[in-house]
């Protein structure tokens, strides 16, 4: 949303308390290529849930991403977590563009953001004409505390990049839902698809109607209480167990142990997820897609077939892409699931 003029292509920077993912894409006749790809483990403690605490050491390790992927580009979007951002749909005078249009806008925002003016970073964007009120245009006005913009900033800074889009993680992820259509029945037009962007803290669960977000709810679950119950059942670290279930090394019992409850009961808060929507819309999705670091868990997509009743697969955002070779060797398809934000962050390359 925040963003400054360019010209070339952005990398797609996906920043958490528990990764960094870095994609960048090129545009094709068929679709698109991925040019360069890398993740890499955010050190422990840089990232305080969403708040950046230690900028040099999340440079460091982005640093260590764009090294590994190759790539040349140093501009870079980013995005902020949904939770330290503030959305706003607004009404304006149809009348209004360019100057006027933006000095109204920022006269309105004024009174719908809660934090005083010289402490906010916004942007606006116009969605076309109010449908209660012909004469009035719509318009959705973002805004988030600059300091939050700015921690982002100096990890860039200390990378080396320069960060020329600075987006909201929702709006990245539906950008980013885009390149799910080739698993959809019809490419996704006028269908009905849920997905679930499981992440380390926060499962987010959207709608799409003809590939558009129509609903969304975020609830607080994700790959960290998996590993909580690694700890809690072995005895272990929060480090030794994330590497453990990453890697393999838990005993035999692990999958009946924790893993099955853990899936079982992720599978509980996305059927919930489904009854509010079934409840508000009178209707149920066609089709379920997994995507985030979660999607990775072997069996998860019978789980979610089996609770909640709804077709479901492991979403694949670069499904018929090609790769760079050095993309390829990176891993870039495996770890394809886990990179919805990070796509869509790449994406507005192409705005």
């Amino acid at each position: 949303m925040f963003a400054t003029r360019r010209k070339r292509s952005l990398l797609g920077l996906d920043i958490t308390a528990s990764s960094i993912k870095l994609i960048e894409l090129s545009a094709q006749r068929a679709g698109y290529r991925v040019e360069a790809f890398a993740a890499e483990g955010c050190p422990p403690k840089a990232i305080s849930d969403t708040t950046i605490v230690d900028a040099e050491a999340v440079g460091d390790a982005i640093r260590r991403a764009v090294r590994r992927s190759g790539s040349r580009t140093r501009d870079a979007a980013i995005a902020l977590s949904g939770d330290s951002a503030i959305t706003r749909v607004i009404e304006i005078p149809g009348h209004l563009h360019g100057a006027e249009l933006e000095e109204r806008v920022e006269l309105e925002a004024d009174r719908h953001i809660p934090f005083p003016t010289e402490e906010v970073s916004f942007d606006f964007d116009v969605v076309g004409p109010s449908h209660r009120h012909p004469d009035m245009q719509e318009v959705l006005v973002v805004a988030a505390r600059t300091e939050n913009v700015e921690q982002r900033q100096a990890a860039l800074d200390a990378a080396g990049l320069v960060p020329r889009v600075v987006d909201i993680e929702t709006f990245a992820a539906e950008q980013g839902c885009r390149l799910l259509g080739h698993q959809m029945p019809g490419a996704g037009a006028g269908r009905t698809v849920a997905v679930v962007d499981a992440g380390a803290t926060n499962t987010r669960f959207s709608v799409l109607d003809d590939l558009k977000v129509s609903y969304a709810r975020d609830f607080a679950f994700g790959g960290n209480r998996l590993t909580e119950e690694v700890m809690r059942a072995y005895g272990l670290g929060f480090e030794e167990a994330r590497r453990a279930t990453a890697d393999g090394g838990l005993p035999d019992d692990y999958r009946s142990r924790v893993l099955a409850p853990f899936i079982d009961a992720m599978a509980r808060q996305v059927g919930r997820s489904i009854e509010m929507y079934r409840s508000s819309e009178e209707a149920a999705p066609e089709q379920l897609l997994i995507c985030g670091g979660c999607a990775s868990l072997p069996g998860i997509a019978d789980a979610f077939a089996s609770h909640t009743g709804t077709p479901s697969a492991i979403g694949n955002p670069l499904g018929g892409m090609r790769l760079a070779p050095h993309a390829e060797a990176e891993g870039a398809q495996a770890a394809a699931p886990a990179l919805l934000t990070a796509c869509g962050l790449a994406l507005r390359s192409f705005d």
